[in-house]
């Protein structure tokens, strides 16, 4: 007769889209949470159907069923942290953000996905209000790349001052912090900037040779959910995050006729 044995490990709940290429949604953040040593609860969003070109169709879930998933998770699970990816409609952003209140002590990173990578909207007009006013006061850190970080802040945002003040004006009086990454910018040298407690701190690295990576803010956002679960702090989880995307983008996969797949790196 065997004991039964509960072994403590770092738990994060991902509510996203399924993307059935498994480089982005769901599926990247199910790949990144485990190699790094985390277990990943999931609540769909939608289903989307695309491929490494571009994304044809998206079919959201009624944003009830999307609450009760994440419900019926936290009141069973020990959740470290939950991570956000794509919401799709106003609904599913203002139902999660009922949720998101009811346990307000767990850590929230979301990854803002407005639109796919290869094109195609992925959250509609009135949830881009709902999240800055409804979603943003419950969320710990948010993961824009500048194109989301111009569109969340209406400013310009084509330059690392630029991004500072976007990011100033996203995190307002909230203590949210924000990520805003530069890899739109141009140039080999690449700075993420990130706003945390009044303060700015930028993290440098090198451009990956090629283009058209598939799933680089699902991952990066769950890797850095995986820090916050583990107890780390802010810039510590970002730091870890920001390498393992890198190490993961060095070892993508061309395997369909567009983007380039992240291929899961040896944790850090």
């Amino acid at each position: 007769m065997t004991s039964e044995r509960r072994q403590r490990v770092p738990t994060v709940l991902v509510v996203a889209g399924s993307d059935p290429t498994a480089g982005a949604g769901l599926q990247a953040d199910l790949k990144t949470i485990t190699r790094l040593g985390g277990y990943a609860l999931t609540a769909v969003t939608a289903i989307t159907i695309q491929d490494t070109q571009r994304v044809h169709q998206v079919h959201p879930l009624p944003a009830r069923q999307v609450a009760q998933q994440m419900r019926v998770c936290l009141a069973d699970l020990p959740v470290d942290c939950i991570k956000l990816g794509m919401l799709a409609t106003r609904e599913i952003v203002l139902a999660v953000a009922d949720v998101l209140a009811e346990w307000p002590r767990i850590p929230v990173v979301a990854d803002p996905v407005l639109t796919g990578t290869g094109g195609g909207t992925l959250l509609d007009a009135g949830g881009r209000e709902a999240f800055l006013e409804k979603l943003l006061p419950w969320i710990s850190l948010l993961t824009p790349n500048l194109p989301e970080a111009q569109m969340l802040s209406g400013l310009t945002v084509q330059s690392v001052p630029e991004m500072a003040l976007a990011a100033r004006q996203l995190a307002g009086d909230s203590q949210c912090a924000i990520l805003v990454t530069g890899g739109h910018l141009p140039g080999e040298a690449l700075t993420d900037l990130l706003w945390l407690d009044q303060q700015v701190s930028l993290f440098h690295s090198r451009r990956i040779p090629g283009t058209g990576f598939h799933g680089t803010g699902c991952t990066l956002a769950s890797a850095i959910a995986v820090g916050l679960a583990q107890g780390k702090g802010g810039k510590e989880a970002v730091s870890l995050g920001l390498a393992y995307l890198q190490r993961a983008m060095a070892e993508s996969l061309t395997l369909g006729q567009g983007q380039r797949l992240l291929h899961p790196a040896p944790s850090l």
